[in-house]
C-alpha cells in the first residue's frame, strides 16, 4: 500500500490530487496551515477510500520546525512512497519592486522553504533507496517577465535545484519530478481574467498521477504549455526585453 505526504495539501490543485489517490486506497498524511481545512480533506479523503488519513500542522516558512515535522511524518508513515509538494502564493510584482522585504519573504516562501523541506526528503529517500519527489514550480519559472520576475525567480531557481536533485538521486532509485502548471483557475487567481489557456485543478491533478506512474521527469500542463514555453524561451533576447509581458 502506498504512503504519501503532501505538503501544501491545502491548495486547490493538491486537494483535487489527494482525491484521486485516495480512491486508490492510499495511506496519506497532510501538511499546511488551516488545521479547520485539513480536517474536511482528510474527511473527504475517508469518504473516498482512503485506507487512513492524517494531518499535521506546518508553517512551511518556519524553517527551524522542517525537521521535526519530517520527523513525525516518517513516524506516522514509515517508508514514504510519495511526497508532492503544492504550496506557493502568487506575489504582487509592484509591491516586491517596492519592499526587498516583500520580495525575500516571497522567495522564502517560493523557493526556499521547499529547498529546505527537498534537502531533508532527499537524504531520507536516498537512505530508504527509492520514493518519488514531485514538486509544482511553474512555467513562470522558464523565463523572467516584467509582470512576474519575483514569482519566476523562485520557481526557477526551484527548477534548477530540482534538476540537480535528479541527477544526484537517480542512482539511488529516487525519481523527481518538476510539474510545471501554466494558468490555473483557483483561489489565488480568482481576481485574474480567465481564457482559453487557463485550467481547472482537476485537470491538472489527473496530468499530476499520471506523470507520478509513467515517472516523468518534467509535466508541462496542460500539455500545450511545454510549445508555449519553447517559443518564449527562444525569443532572442533583444527583441525579448522590448515586449510586454
Amino acid at each position: 500500500m502506498k504512503n504519501i505526504l503532501v505538503i501544501g495539501a491545502t491548495s486547490a490543485i493538491a486537494e483535487q490530487t489527494i482525491r484521486l489517490y485516495a480512491q486508490q486506497e492510499t495511506n496519506l498524511l497532510l501538511l499546511g496551515r488551516d488545521e479547520e481545512k485539513l480536517q474536511l480533506i482528510c474527511d473527504d479523503a475517508k469518504i473516498r477510500g482512503a485506507h487512513e488519513v492524517n494531518f499535521l500542522r506546518l508553517d512551511v516558512n518556519d524553517f527551524d520546525s522542517h525537521a521535526s515535522i519530517l520527523g513525525e511524518a516518517y513516524a506516522k508513515l514509515g517508508r514514504i512512497d510519495l511526497v508532492l509538494i503544492a504550496h506557493g502564493s502568487l506575489p504582487n510584482q509592484q509591491a516586491c519592486q517596492q519592499q526587498v522585504s516583500t520580495t525575500l519573504r516571497e522567495l522564502n516562501t517560493n523557493a526556499l522553504s521547499t529547498i529546505s523541506l527537498l534537502t531533508l526528503l532527499a537524504n531520507q529517500m536516498e537512505q530508504q533507496g527509492g520514493g518519488t519527489l514531485a514538486v509544482i514550480t511553474s512555467v513562470a519559472g522558464d523565463r523572467g517577465r516584467q509582470s512576474n520576475y519575483v514569482y519566476g525567480a523562485a520557481k526557477g531557481m526551484l527548477s534548477i535545484f530540482l534538476q540537480g536533485l535528479r541527477n544526484r538521486l537517480y542512482p539511488k532509485g529516487v525519481h523527481v519530478l518538476d510539474i510545471k502548471p501554466g494558468f490555473v483557475d483557483t483561489p489565488m487567481t480568482a481576481d485574474f481574467p480567465k481564457g482559453p489557456l487557463w485550467a481547472k485543478p482537476q485537470a491538472i491533478a489527473n496530468s499530476i498521477v499520471k506523470a507520478v506512474k509513467r515517472k516523468r521527469n518534467t509535466l508541462y500542463t496542460p500539455f500545450f504549455w511545454r510549445w508555449i514555453m519553447l517559443i518564449i524561451r527562444n525569443i532572442p533576447e533583444f527583441i525579448f526585453k522590448k515586449m510586454k509581458l
